[in-house]
């Protein structure tokens, strides 16, 4: 055993007498007010654990958490995930960092690319270098975009990827998530951190927004509005919808897992469905007089957009390693977004 080896032991010992000597976690998770942040935050407070959550609220939202604002385990800060000073403190008296803060959605990407990249790499090198200093276990949620293009299916977290050009903006997030990723290997590799990093497959659900471009929600609103849905390209291209209650106990399950410490693993639904039907399932969910509308992605993003046709997890390393399926059906999670949006009419 390496003294590396040996290091990254002692920070998962010390993490499980943590979680074995007292019921009670402390939890910092960045992005915290965002789409899948305020559920993993609702998730541990409900369980009796304590949460900071830090979060710009340049794609969060205060009202995704405001509920939990009386809960005195509920610590919350307005401010960036680069931010060292405040970073130093939370990091310091927590147990364990879930790192979710970063640029989300295909149409910001497209159309701020530079603030997209500084918002994903910068705060990851600040969260991982403190945990690091105080021998924090760092989980980081990256993404399917990581695999771009590759015609392997389903993805495996070990295979290799095929990405498009530097030129085309749309690859700066799978790119940027992929140096967090190097990044957070490196430092394990280099000072035994404890780190685990899980790709996310197309998460929806209860508080996302189609602001950003999110297909779901987008859907959704325009059937219950009976507008025309605008599904972008042929809309022949499949992907695979996972909710975000079955993400976050997913997610939850890795303080518990140190034999996943290092690991790369898919976290999604591996059952495919076409944009086009999912449209038309929408359509029918929401009893809706909309119709289908085909979108260019020259018009939806602008030129020189780039796709990919397939997106399909394999789920092997999630069984094995935390003993983890996604459970709600497709229909179930369009009706839980669908009630959602009716019964807040936030889009």
């Amino acid at each position: 055993m390496t003294r590396h080896d040996r290091t990254e032991r002692a920070a998962i010992l010390n993490m499980t007498e943590v979680l074995q000597e007292s019921a009670v976690m402390k939890y910092l998770i960045t992005g915290g007010a965002g789409f899948i942040g305020s559920h993993l935050t609702e998730f541990f407070l409900k369980r009796g654990d304590e949460v900071s959550i830090v979060d710009d609220l340049s794609t969060g939202s205060w009202e995704n958490v405001a509920h939990l604002a009386d809960n005195r385990n509920f610590h919350a800060y307005v401010a960036d995930a680069a931010d060292k000073v405040l970073l130093e403190t939370e990091i310091r008296n927590s147990d364990f960092v879930y790192h979710l803060a970063s640029s989300v959605g295909v149409k910001l990407i497209v159309s701020r690319p530079v603030d997209s990249i500084r918002r994903i790499v910068r705060p990851t090198e600040t969260v991982v270098d403190l945990c690091a200093k105080y021998r924090k276990p760092i989980l980081l949620t990256s993404t399917s975009e990581t695999y771009g293009k590759s015609e392997s299916i389903p993805f495996r977290e070990d295979m290799d990827v095929t990405l498009g050009p530097s030129s085309k903006n749309r690859w700066a997030y799978a790119i940027a998530k992929l140096l967090d990723e190097f990044y957070l290997l490196a430092q394990r590799e280099q000072t035994g951190l404890p780190v685990y990093i899980v790709r996310l497959f197309n998460v929806v659900g209860p508080r996302q927004t189609g602001y950003y471009g999110m297909v779901l929600p987008r859907f959704v609103t325009a059937a219950l509005n009976n507008e025309p849905i605008q599904v972008y390209g042929s809309g022949e291209q499949s992907r695979c919808f996972s909710s975000v209650y079955d993400i976050v106990e997913g997610l939850a399950r890795f303080p518990q897992t140190p034999n996943a410490a290092g690991e790369v693993v898919n976290l999604g639904s591996d059952r495919e469905v076409t944009i086009n039907d999912l449209a038309r399932r929408v359509i029918e969910l929401c009893d809706s007089k909309s119709i289908v509308k085909t979108v260019s992605y020259d018009e939806a993003y602008g030129p020189n957009f780039d796709d990919m046709q397939r997106r399909l997890p394999c789920l092997d390393k999630a069984r094995r390693l935390i003993g983890w399926d996604p459970k709600r059906s497709l229909d179930q999670i369009i009706m839980e977004t669908r009630d959602w949006i009716r019964d807040t009419g936030r889009q």
